[in-house]
């Protein structure tokens, strides 16, 4: 139809501001209301840091349910209620009095982070458009890649203006009357005749094969491992650099340049990318820059600058990596089911690490660097195993 890339590029624009608005209100939303919260309330600041961890356990254990719901009904109704629960977290963390009551929001914004994120995204994509979903998660991460850039100085103004519970409030409105919207109006139902194929029966969502099954615990191990390492780095990056006699400014500039170091190395993939290379190959460059970048971060004080550039390029690349690796590794046609199963083990490493990280650093910040550089070489390990595994056939055309 001549009207599918309209709609296609329709669809990818709104996922885009929702993802951006999804992950700018709850994963990065701490960043900003965590010390306002914590001194209007009295409570420890590390009591509210970890509702975020709480959120991303029920995020990661959820991860599974709504990847079969996303494979059998689509992503519209799933992203829907998203927003709703996301609405009603935020709701719910504006009027908490108590600790409790505010932990229970962190709870239910878990289940709309496992509805709204990225996996959620990602794979309503694939479900609409199996192989040929690259191009569109690739779309897709650029714009998730300015969450941060959007809504940190927007969660700033909102707390500035009404408060840490005002700002929570405004966003449960815009979730509630923009995102809802884009979900319900922008993204398109699966036809029927997709949802009741065989292949997308509950028992045929588990990787089949021996080759599969290898290739399956290889990725998700490799997707696990990347998950620690970028969550320990976002919460610990500042107090590392400031730990090695660097001033704050100085260690926020620095950690600055990762956001666009990650958008640059998605643009420049998204370009080489047209040449229809195998994703396992952008998996590898991701996990070989993550390992650059934390082994001159902990060897070479000097290169600090670069080696963030070189992080926050295999982190930004990794994500489009996550996304479009399964298409190929395995049936599309699975893709929302294993997305969800890939994802649960990744959040819930997720919602460890910061507390890992806070360990670690009690031996001092070398040893926290020493520890996912370590990871990060191991990685690079895993990845040429799962890339020769692909090529001995466990990938199908690339998309």
């Amino acid at each position: 139809m001549s009207e599918a890339p309209s709609q296609r590029r329709l669809l990818i624009g709104a996922l885009g501001t929702t993802q951006i608005l999804a992950w700018g209100s709850s994963y990065y939303l701490p960043a900003v209301l965590a010390g306002p919260t914590s001194a209007d309330t009295g409570w420890p600041l590390p009591w509210v840091v970890g509702g975020l961890s709480a959120g991303l356990l029920v995020a990661g254990l959820a991860s599974t349910v709504t990847g079969r719901l996303i494979q059998r009904h689509g992503g519209r109704p799933v992203l829907s209620a998203s927003s709703v629960l996301l609405a009603s977290a935020l709701t719910l963390m504006a009027v908490a009095g108590t600790y409790p009551v505010f932990l229970s929001a962190w709870l239910l914004m878990g289940l709309g982070m496992s509805a709204g994120l990225y996996d959620a995204g990602f794979s309503t994509l694939g479900r609409l458009y199996g192989a040929k979903a690259r191009s569109a998660i690739t779309t897709l991460t650029l714009f998730g890649g300015f969450a941060s850039t959007v809504c940190w100085p927007l969660s700033a103004y909102l707390v500035e203006a009404y408060g840490w519970r005002g700002a929570c409030l405004c966003y449960a409105a815009i979730h509630l009357f923009i995102c809802l919207p884009l979900h319900l109006f922008a993204v398109p139902s699966v036809p029927r005749p997709m949802i009741d194929r065989p292949t997308d029966r509950p028992r045929a969502t588990v990787p089949t094969t021996g080759r599969e099954r290898r290739a399956f615990a290889l990725l998700a191990l490799v997707l696990t491992l990347a998950a620690l390492i970028a969550s320990m780095v976002s919460v610990h990056l500042l107090a590392v650099l400031q730990a090695r006699g660097l001033d704050l400014a100085t260690a926020v500039a620095l950690g600055a340049l990762i956001g666009p170091a990650q958008v640059g190395a998605r643009v420049a993939e998204m370009a080489i990318g047209r040449n229809r290379h195998h994703p396992v190959w952008t998996m590898l460059a991701s996990v070989i820059l993550l390992a650059s970048g934390l082994g001159l971060l902990l060897f070479s004080l000097p290169l600090t600058a670069l080696a963030l550039i070189l992080y926050g390029a295999g982190n930004g690349i990794h994500t489009i990596a996550r996304g479009a690796l399964p298409l190929v590794l395995f049936d599309p046609q699975r893709y929302a089911a294993l997305m969800g199963k890939l994802a649960m083990p990744s959040q819930i490493a997720q919602a460890a690490a910061p507390s890992i990280g806070a360990v670690l650093i009690g031996y001092g910040e070398g040893a926290m660097l020493g520890v996912l550089f370590a990871v990060a070489l191991v990685n690079v390990a895993l990845v040429v195993l799962l890339a020769r595994l692909a090529r001995s056939g466990a990938s199908v055309t690339p998309a």
